[in-house]
């Protein structure tokens, strides 16, 4: 018999669930937050919350599955210093971005200067893949974007546009931009306008807009970050990697077994900027599935980050993991990785990106 409403609401901790009303998607995805969109539920305020709970401002946290930087970009504006790890390239650019500090006038005079530029196209010849997923024109201006970058100093700041525009422009319909399986060329009916839509030919509006938005976000960022915070990002195998510092904590939200390839939901940043993909190192990769070999070598690979992490933590540093544990595979990995559950937190999971619906729900694992 399914719990009833009540019964489910007294097993949650109110203070780390929200309900849309309280929390829109427009705080959850505040400046540099939203540089660019991230298949993801690991949001702001959550990690705000928890931050302020378990670590004390000015102390280290280490997040060994840093996704888009969710936890460093969050722990600058409260006053703690962070590192970061992950084995996607893509996302180690993004977090790069979102938390190195700026010159304001540099980067404003930069960014207005390509976005005065938008639209010279390229005659590089597009890769298969661009042909395929990119009208003739859309092509030619991402490509006259890209080879544009490098004039610039501050190119992965481009290179970030560069990628968030491309998502954007590809040959897909308006409410599948998470993970389109064919080129859409035909026009279609559009579950998002609700009217009948068609492909997009053009990149360049694309461009200029995200061009001035990241503009405005860093901007905005950099008036709420504290004084003297600072965040590092490590591109490697965190399984393997000698992690430099001593960290005062953990806060992490893993990926789950078998759900998401983060490097092919970022594909045409891959291949329009000829990034390193690392796929086949992704602990939980979606091309493993959730057959119960997978599923053993998921539990093994956290398991190796979290012996690999211990000793650059301090003793008795909280380990705060964030995650959708309904196969009850955490207590296990803990154990094996000789950590001591202390508490295990419920959160109901508002809302998540995309179309999907539902009821969600989060284990908030602290361990030491």
């Amino acid at each position: 018999m399914a719990p009833t409403q009540d019964a489910l609401y007294a097993e949650l901790d109110l203070a780390l669930s929200w309900s849309e009303r309280d929390l829109p998607e427009r705080e959850r995805t505040k400046h540099v937050h939203r540089l660019h969109p991230y298949l993801g539920k690991f949001i702001p305020q959550l990690v705000e919350i928890l931050l302020g709970r378990y670590f004390r401002p000015g102390q280290h946290v280490l997040d060994p599955f840093a996704g888009s930087g969710t936890t460093l970009v969050q722990a600058l504006e409260s006053g703690f210093d962070a590192t970061g790890v992950d084995v996607a390239a893509f996302n180690c650019l993004l977090m790069d971005v979102k938390t190195r500090s700026y010159n304001p006038f540099v980067i404003e005079q930069e960014l207005r200067a390509v976005h005065s530029r938008v639209g010279e196209t390229s005659s590089d010849r597009p890769s298969a893949y661009v042909r395929r997923w990119f009208a003739p024109q859309a092509a030619r201006e991402l490509l006259g974007f890209r080879a544009l970058i490098d004039e610039y100093e501050h190119a992965d700041v481009l290179r970030v546009v560069l990628a968030r525009a491309a998502r954007s422009a590809r040959r897909t319909t308006h409410f599948d931009l998470e993970f389109p399986r064919q080129p859409q060329l035909e026009p279609y009916w559009c579950h998002k306008h609700r009217r009948e839509c068609r492909p997009v030919e053009t990149a360049a509006q694309f461009l200029r807009r995200y061009t001035l938005d990241t503009l405005a976000r860093l901007k905005e960022f950099s008036r709420v970050r504290a004084r003297g915070s600072v965040a590092s990002v490590i591109h490697g195998d965190v399984r393997a990697e000698r992690l430099p510092g001593r960290y005062d904590g953990m806060l992490t939200s893993p990926p789950y077994p078998g759900l998401i390839d983060y490097h092919e939901q970022h594909r045409y940043a891959y291949e329009l900027l000829g990034l390193d993909d690392r796929r086949e190192l992704e602990v939980g990769a979606a091309a493993a599935g959730n057959s119960r070999a997978a599923l053993a070598a998921y539990s093994d690979g956290i398991v190796d980050v979290l012996l690999n992490a211990r000793p650059a933590l301090r003793r008795g540093a909280p380990i705060v993991i964030v995650v959708n544990d309904r196969r009850e595979l955490y207590p296990e990995i803990l154990e094996r990785a000789g950590l001591r559950l202390e508490e295990r937190l419920r959160r109901h999971v508002n809302r998540r990106t995309g179309r999907r619906a539902g009821e969600y729900f989060e284990d908030v694992l602290v361990a030491r």
